[in-house]
């Protein structure tokens, strides 16, 4: 099969990320930048541009033919691939945006965009490590909670686009309140930024400067604040992963973000308390392994979109 070019474009909160990637996975060309997402919604688009023109200078350089351009974002996105309709608050602006039409106006390639943790799940699938399967969980842990699916090998995002937000799903029924509105969320629990919160709170309100990967590192030293939080956040996190395995009886879990890759340890505490909280009937076939790709998923994943054409 001849190799075929397209731009991934994975856009976040801090940076947008951008490469050119081969139908076979090879990433030939990639880079980042600011993604000046406190400023305004035209200030995002100008840089996916900038990122976007890299890309297309590269492909020129290199006599290369792009298909088009691929585009994970934070949110909702129409169904059609074509507007974000709102759902991230980490943008300034950044709803009913007509991201598709101001790509495709400025560089006359034909564009799709996807919900960022759908285009990381795409990209596990399609070249790490879900590669093979055709049902799939992902699930991404960082400042957030994100989820994408795939059943029977294609994206499954609920009608017209509005589904798949595990983060929100009720854990603790009279919990506290969560950004989204709603009370008890998994995301407000089990986050990174929940596992960071916790660990302050339980330090008596020290070490307000530290991260995931500071708490991982005090867990390990056998820290009384950190080895709780770490539990408890264990807990949540398998609650809400059993569950999808009780709805969707998938191949495989796929875990990525920052924390994840904290080391195997990490992992198979949570494999523990995922098979104490699952249908053994719904799990038996399923692996739950971490993600390969790291932070290169969801460029991968949103070429992909345009390469296998898996809106």
């Amino acid at each position: 099969m001849m190799e075929r070019y397209a731009i991934g474009i994975d856009l976040g909160g801090t940076s947008v990320k951008y490469a050119v990637v081969a139908s076979s996975g090879e990433v030939l060309f990639n880079g980042q930048l600011p993604a000046l997402a406190q400023e305004s919604a035209e200030a995002v688009l100008g840089q996916v541009l900038k990122g976007v023109e890299a890309c297309r200078e590269y492909a020129l350089s290199e006599g290369l033919t792009l298909a088009g351009v691929g585009i994970g974002t934070p949110g909702v996105v129409s169904a059609d691939g074509r507007t974000v309709l709102g759902g991230a608050e980490n943008i300034a602006g950044w709803e009913n945006v007509p991201l598709a039409d101001r790509i495709e106006e400025a560089g006359g390639l034909k564009t799709l965009a996807g919900n960022d943790a759908n285009m990381m799940a795409l990209g596990e699938t399609l070249f790490g490590a879900a590669k093979g399967a055709t049902d799939v969980v992902f699930v991404t842990v960082g400042t957030g909670i994100g989820c994408g699916v795939l059943i029977g090998g294609r994206l499954f995002r609920g009608y017209r686009n509005r589904g798949m937000e595990m983060g929100h799903i009720t854990v603790k029924c009279d919990g506290e309140a969560c950004a989204c509105g709603g009370r008890g969320c998994l995301e407000h629990y089990a986050s990174t930024s929940a596992l960071v919160r916790r660990f302050c709170e339980l330090n008596g309100g020290r070490d307000v400067d530290v991260n995931g990967k500071d708490v991982v590192l005090f867990y390990k030293e056998g820290n009384p604040a950190a080895v709780q939080a770490m539990e408890e956040h264990w807990n949540y996190l398998a609650h809400g992963i059993a569950s999808m395995i009780n709805l969707f009886a998938p191949q495989r879990v796929v875990v990525g973000g920052g924390i994840s890759e904290a080391g195997d340890f990490y992992l198979g505490k949570l494999r523990e308390g995922v098979r104490r909280q699952m249908m053994s009937v719904c799990g038996e076939d399923t692996e739950l392994v971490a993600a390969r790709l790291g932070n290169r998923a969801g460029c991968m994943g949103a070429a992909g979109l345009v390469l296998d054409k898996m809106l």
